[in-house]
């Protein structure tokens, strides 16, 4: 069996007396840093902050070149852009530039999965210094948060579930050592994914407050400004500071929803169905009301949907970033108006979707375009400036495909209610017997809602589903698309088919 060898890293720690100021400010010792309850906070919260980086959730795998792969896009190499992406379009693996990218996805993934072990090798020597009613939400986070890591990087480095399970995948590294990790095949990578997420959801149940009856979800004071947003009877931000805004953590809801996702790829859809359901029946997540995702007064809107959001990554430094990327005319990234409305059928079914709506604005400076205001800012929003991880949106997709097999009225009813949520009022009939339309609707529905969020490209390859092209064009679905090669000094996969 072919070894990866773990990269060993400095832990990088934020401030702790400002959770939303993620940017590394220090470097110490591990052996100084787990003294204290307070030092233990502070080693997760660098694993956040390492996962906000431009190469993880910060950028790339939210904002790059996986939405690129999905064919979000239509403008690519214009001149001055910082964005060459047009080869990454072309799924041209071999280009420097997305050999870059995806190394440094890869190391930067692993360097987030060694902060974790770190930490929970700490924990087993010294985590008696926590108290009782903290221990468990340390470990549940980093359990859960090492088992995300490496779900990404199988559904990014390994081939689905579908095509191969006995197929060699990736390592799961659970130590903080520069010992080699075996490769394991995608079957066990993903149980071991499943194990960890597990362990961490028995860990959270009852004791994370976002579980508790009061805890009350809704807009948080960061961002906003509270003499003009009434009160929508959110305490996210009541208690102790690592306590608060359990959104912006991995949450159990967020590990229940994690265990959704990974059940469906690995195939077992009645635990997925189950842990899709509880999220969705916990009424956590209240659907965000039109008049805030409409609002005509920008400082005021929510264009994230920010109360349905299970899990996110904050990262209220990228404003800039977001802008040149999404919003600078000829130099940024951004759909033909012609092939844009005709993701978002506006022509038929999407005539008053608000996602088209309220996330696009139309360009005609030289060809007809749509640039993307999902991440807009103004001085003031209603919320804190995040990258999506989890939508409620998500689990009724999952609920949906889910459910089918054992009642097909609640698979579409599922659907419907999705839709409705985004402006959609008529209901999709139900289509007895015919799987694949729910599947090639789920698609489609998933394509509109995670733009700009870098999930849709995991569902083509799960579902070993073609691509389709803003030109009509599809790209047949193939372990060469699907499959990104691992960095040439790691483990090959071998012959693709």
């Amino acid at each position: 069996m072919k070894k990866y060898l773990l990269f060993l890293i400095s832990i990088c720690v934020a401030s702790c007396s400002d959770y939303l100021d993620v940017k590394p400010v220090s470097q110490i010792d591990k052996n100084a840093l787990f003294q204290t309850e307070e030092g233990f906070y502070e080693a997760l919260n660098g694993v956040y902050s390492r996962a906000i980086g431009n190469d993880l959730y910060g950028e790339e795998l939210t904002f790059g070149f996986l939405d690129v792969l999905a064919q979000n896009y239509s403008v690519f190499d214009i001149a001055g852009s910082k964005y060459p992406y047009q080869q990454t379009a072309n799924y041209n693996y071999t280009e420097k530039n997305f050999i870059d990218r995806k190394n440094r996805v890869w190391e930067g993934l692993y360097n987030a999965i060694g902060n974790c072990n770190s930490l929970l090798e700490n924990l087993e020597i010294k985590g008696k210094i926590l108290s009782p009613d903290v221990y468990p939400i340390v470990k549940g986070e980093a359990l859960a948060l090492r088992a995300y890591f490496h779900l990404d990087i199988i559904r990014m480095f390994a081939p689905s579930y579908k095509s191969n399970p006995t197929a060699p995948a990736v390592p799961y590294v659970t130590r903080f050592s520069n010992l080699a990790a075996p490769q394991l095949t995608v079957a066990a990578a993903l149980d071991s994914v499943i194990a960890d997420l597990t362990s961490a959801r028995t860990l959270l149940r009852g004791i994370d407050p976002i579980a508790k009856p009061s805890y009350k979800v809704g807009y948080t004071t960061d961002g906003d400004d509270a003499d003009t947003n009434p009160d929508d009877g959110s305490n996210e931000e009541q208690g102790s500071l690592f306590l608060q805004n359990r959104r912006h953590r991995m949450n159990y809801y967020a590990v229940c929803g994690t265990l959704a996702r990974a059940h469906l790829c690995r195939n077992n859809k009645s635990e997925a169905l189950a842990f899709a359901k509880e999220v969705i029946e916990s009424n956590k997540f209240p659907a965000v009301k039109r008049e805030d995702f409409g609002n005509v007064e920008e400082e005021k809107q929510d264009l994230i949907l920010y109360p349905e959001l299970v899990f996110a990554w904050a990262i209220p430094t990228q404003v800039d970033e977001l802008r040149d990327r999404f919003e600078r005319g000829n130099s940024s990234l951004n759909v033909r108006l012609d092939p844009g409305n005709a993701i978002y059928e506006t022509g038929s079914v999407g005539a008053e979707d608000l996602r088209i709506k309220e996330w696009f604005k139309i360009d005609n400076s030289t060809t007809a375009r749509l640039e993307l205001r999902k991440y807009h800012r103004e001085n003031t929003n209603k919320h804190p400036l995040m990258a999506p991880a989890i939508r409620l949106s998500e689990m009724y997709y999952i609920a949906s495909e889910c459910s089918y097999p054992i009642n097909q009225n609640d698979a579409w009813s599922y659907f419907n209610k999705a839709r409705f949520n985004r402006g959609i009022a008529g209901a999709y009939e139900i289509w007895s017997g015919d799987e694949q339309k729910l599947l090639t609707e789920l698609l489609k529905e998933a394509r509109k809602e995670f733009y700009g969020e870098g999930q849709i490209f995991y569902m083509y390859k799960r579902l070993n589903k073609n691509i389709k092209g803003l030109d009509g064009s599809e790209t047949p679905a193939s372990n060469k698309v699907f499959v990104l090669p691992m960095p040439d000094d790691e483990i090959r996969l071998g012959q693709r088919d």
